[in-house]
């Protein structure tokens, strides 16, 4: 029988098989047939050239516009340029030695072609292209002819070497001798909710006649989607519930009443409310779940440190866990700051009630490693700051009762598992996690639906505007010479200024450090032809911390105290240069992400993120927040070579166009694949998100939800039903111990 489990080397021969696995990670029957058409195309419907993208494989369906024939001027052959048109805008497709081509892309003929897109002189092109055109005289009579006979076109996601129309035929292949799956939901639920079998809903998907077909499937196929992870985060919450928690009762007398009657400033209305919200949390035998999510300098560490010396006043211990050591060195500076002598227990000058505040991070050096470790386990360290450190089986707590997890988007739910199991068996600390990364409802409820979610939408007094540019140095090369310009003003005006990379440099891809890719590619007449081989322009290397600090201090910001910030410098190193950037020592830090959070400096105004293009939406907005901090209006300035017109140049303009970071997060959304956003999230490997999205379905999520709480209500195991643990399995796997051991 040929199952979902079977595999496409057996079906559709080794070659075949390797290629499907090697280009898309498509091994077995069900891995091809539920990799879903991206889009359906009509035969008298043309693909929107604008929103394609550089570098990306690309399946249009387009009409030729032109077909010219010339020889080359540098060495012997010809070149054959086609130019296909949506109606709008055009693409040009490019052969060399191939004078056949002329004859059969004939102007007015219609087809589908795939390739890489690449760009000459702002023209779009498409490189070595493959097609497939609709008139049968053009191409192979049969497979070809037949495939393009049904009413809908699948377009599938592709690759170069394995154009759409060579998926869909392999997945016409598979279909023919599939011999279906046993359905996973049950009848009962089935019929309830009229839902298709998934048998049907996987063959029509690929096979449909009309779109009222792939509606039907894709209902089915979403659904299915939704309840696997619904499932699986009512398990999760069944579990979490099953364990008592360490009662954490607020006291009038203790550390907490004091860091507040001595805070300089007064708590934002958001602060308060949450601030009482996660007391109450604390007060529970049930193990608080809480996620803080709230805009970059909302006060976020405010509100956890307060809810860290309640658990030290009730006697137990609070860990808290930060993606980075720089991080995790500013968080136990800035908390020892905040404390005061309420920090400093076991020291001269210390208050009568107070704690200690201790950093453990992997690379301390034995001696001081040791000795963090002795104040965790002894309990003498009442708030231990820490990275993945914190994990390890070798640290233990006297009495862990609150774990803090910073920026969660850096961390698998079962990283947070591993620090939970710090606690011992017995029972399982608190858990509060925090973001500056706004989250949509819909992805709260699915991403992060183990948690309970509160929302600091209010800024603290005091915060200036920021005010962000995108500077398109391929169109207006003299606005980074501005941008340059606008560095030293605002140093001689006694600020200090951010420079933000990508990439460290000195690496693997160094040998294009700093450099760009050669533009060499079809030529028009005006100069030589490139080799045949040349794909076009190849997307160079992101730009370097190393390169860029070097070539700035050598040019445009010569004359200006340069520092450099990156991950692998050693812990004492970047302590020192954080240092001095913050004392005012230093005008110009040339950094990687690792200034992305918590990093705190009032006096840094501006900030350049070269290469903006390579960053996320979410992630640009998280790396302006560090400017704008003090007195002083920020300024944020968006360095890309990406072109006008398509959707990266749309992503940096709505990134410059709003501060809003809950609008950003939901266009971010929309711009992302929502697979990877559950992959990050839940287990850090591709997830099984592929047809069901957050923003669209949040009806389908909420009754999926409601649904998955019934069935583990009353079987926590899902024992009686093997195809829920299944879906369930689809979704959480044995890769989640692999993504923690990487991360």
């Amino acid at each position: 029988m040929t199952t979902l489990d079977a595999k496409l080397d057996r079906l559709l021969g080794a070659k075949t098989g390797k290629a499907l696995e090697s280009a898309l990670g498509l091994v077995t029957v069900g891995d091809l047939l539920r990799h879903y058409p991206r889009r359906y195309a009509e035969r008298g419907e043309l693909t929107a050239i604008a929103g394609l993208e550089l570098g990306e494989h690309a399946t249009v369906l387009a009409k030729v516009e032109r077909v010219t024939k010339r020889t080359m001027k540098s060495r012997r052959g010809t070149i054959v340029e086609a130019r296909i048109t949506d109606g709008h805008r055009s693409l040009s497709c490019t052969f060399f030695n191939q004078a056949w081509r002329e004859r059969e892309l004939i102007p007015g003929k219609r087809g589908m072609f795939a390739g890489k897109v690449t760009a000459f002189r702002d023209q779009l092109q498409l490189a070595h292209p493959e097609y497939q055109l609709f008139d049968s005289e053009a191409t192979d009579v049969g497979a070809a002819a037949e495939e393009f006979a049904s009413a809908l076109l699948p377009v599938y996601p592709s690759a170069q070497g394995l154009p759409s129309w060579s998926i869909a035929r392999c997945v016409s292949q598979v279909l023919d001798v599939w011999d279906g799956t046993d359905d996973p939901l049950p009848t009962e639920l089935r019929d309830r909710l009229g839902m298709s079998s998934l048998e049907d809903a996987l063959r029509k998907i690929h096979r449909p006649q009309n779109f009222g077909e792939v509606a039907a499937a894709q209902d089915r196929l979403k659904w299915d989607e939704a309840l696997a992870v619904q499932l699986t985060l009512a398990q999760r919450r069944s579990n979490t519930k099953s364990h008592p928690a360490p009662v954490c009762e607020r006291r009038d007398d203790g550390v907490r009443v004091a860091f507040d009657e001595r805070m300089p400033f007064e708590l934002t209305r958001g602060q308060q409310e949450i601030g009482e919200q996660i007391a109450a949390d604390l007060g529970t035998e049930h193990p608080m779940n809480r996620l803080v999510q709230g805009e970059v300098g909302s006060g976020k560490t405010i509100v956890a440190l307060r809810a860290m010396l309640q658990v030290v006043d009730a006697g137990r211990q609070a860990a808290m866990l930060a993606p980075t050591e720089v991080l995790a060195a500013q968080h136990a500076r800035s908390l020892r700051e905040l404390l005061g002598d309420l920090a400093m227990a076991g020291e001269l000058g210390g208050a009568e009630n107070a704690t200690r505040v201790t950093l453990l991070t992997g690379s301390l050096n034995t001696a001081q490693r040791r000795q963090a470790m002795l104040e965790a386990a002894s309990g003498e360290a009442g708030i231990v700051v820490g990275t993945h450190a914190l994990i390890q089986d070798k640290v233990s707590f006297a009495d862990l009762g609150l774990v803090v997890v910073d920026e969660q988007h850096r961390f698998g739910v079962e990283q947070r598992d591993a620090l939970r199991a710090r606690a011992g068996e017995e029972t399982a600390p608190h858990v509060l996690v925090m973001t500056a990364t706004p989250i949509p409802r819909t992805v709260a409820m699915t991403v992060y639906g183990d948690l309970e979610t509160s929302a600091l939408r209010e800024l603290p007094q005091g915060r200036s505007p920021i005010s962000t540019s995108v500077v398109p140095v391929s169109e207006k090369p003299a606005w980074l010479d501005r941008a340059w310009a606008r560095i030293h003003e605002e140093v001689a005006a006694g600020h200090q200024v951010y420079v933000v990379c990508p990439r460290i440099g000195d690496d693997e891809e160094s040998s294009g450090k700093g450099k760009k890719a050669k533009k060499s590619t079809v030529d028009d007449g005006d100069g030589e032809e490139p080799p045949p081989d040349d794909g076009g322009e190849q997307r160079r290397p992101p730009v370097a911390v190393i390169d860029v600090a070097e070539q700035l201090a050598a040019g445009p910001l010569s004359g200006l105290r340069l520092g450099i910030l990156h991950g692998r410098l050693a812990p004492d190193d970047k302590d020192a240069v954080m240092r001095s950037f913050a004392a005012g020592e230093l005008d110009v830090l040339v950094a990687t992400t690792v200034i992305e959070v918590g990093v705190n400096v009032p006096n840094a105004t501006v900030m350049v993120i070269m290469d903006a293009d390579r960053f996320g939406v979410s992630q640009l907005h998280q790396l302006r927040g560090r400017v704008g901090r003090g007195s002083a209006p920020g300024l944020c300035l968006l360095v890309t070579e990406a072109m006008g017109g398509t959707t990266t140049r749309e992503r940096l303009d709505a990134v410059a166009s709003t501060t809003d970071g809950f609008e950003l997060a939901r266009l971010d959304l929309e711009l992302r694949r929502e697979g990877d956003v559950l992959g990050a999230a839940q287990s850090g490997r591709k997830s099984g998100l592929k047809m069901l999205s957050l923003l669209r379905d949040e009806d389908v999520i909420a009754q999926a939800r409601e649904e998955a709480d019934r069935f583990v209500t009353a079987d926590p195991e899902l024992r009686e039903h093997p195809g829920l643990a299944r879906m369930v399995a689809e979704v959480v796997d044995e890769e989640r111990a692999e993504y923690l051991e990487k991360s």
